[in-house]
């Protein structure tokens, strides 16, 4: 019987064994698969940032622009206001 008893306890420690060399070989392909994932999203948030940079600059020139094209309009909306004074002037 004690015989008995030993060769189950032995099955049992080794199914033991077993699993847990499973779940520490789970556990290493867990942790490769977190590493990639960090570095992706790493990269993903580079993308992001270069991105966000681009489209700031890409605003500013807008501002930029818009206000040159005000003072654009505003001076040629000047200048004709002048050559309507002087036109009216040489018609009286």
């Amino acid at each position: 019987m004690p015989d008995e008893d030993l060769s189950e306890r032995v099955a049992r420690l080794e199914r033991q064994v077993a699993d847990l060399r499973a779940r520490s070989a789970d556990a290493g392909a867990a942790r490769v698969l977190a590493a990639g994932a960090d570095r992706d999203v790493a990269e993903v948030r580079a993308e992001l940032r270069a991105h966000t940079g681009t489209l700031n600059a890409l605003r500013e020139d807008q501002v930029d622009l818009r206000e040159e094209m005000r003072t654009g309009f505003a001076s040629a909306n000047a200048s004709l206001g002048r050559i309507i004074e002087l036109l009216d002037r040489d018609s009286q």
